[in-house]
């Protein structure tokens, strides 16, 4: 997840990157905690919305 903030100003990959390189070095020093699978950061959604735009309905 990312704060508003950092998408807003367009940070919200630099964050990213930062977040996956601290994954990576934990997952170094403790495999296990991951069940020996790499983690990965959640990718930035393209739209979010508290209420979608209407969409038009095509008469039948």
């Amino acid at each position: 997840m990312m704060t508003p903030e950092s998408v807003h100003t367009g940070r919200a990959a630099e964050v990213g990157k930062q977040r996956q390189a601290t994954l990576a070095d934990a997952f170094q020093r403790t495999p296990n905690r991951f069940k020996h699978r790499m983690p990965q950061t959640q990718r930035l959604p393209t739209a979010a919305w508290i209420n979608p735009p209407a969409t038009e309905k095509k008469a039948a």
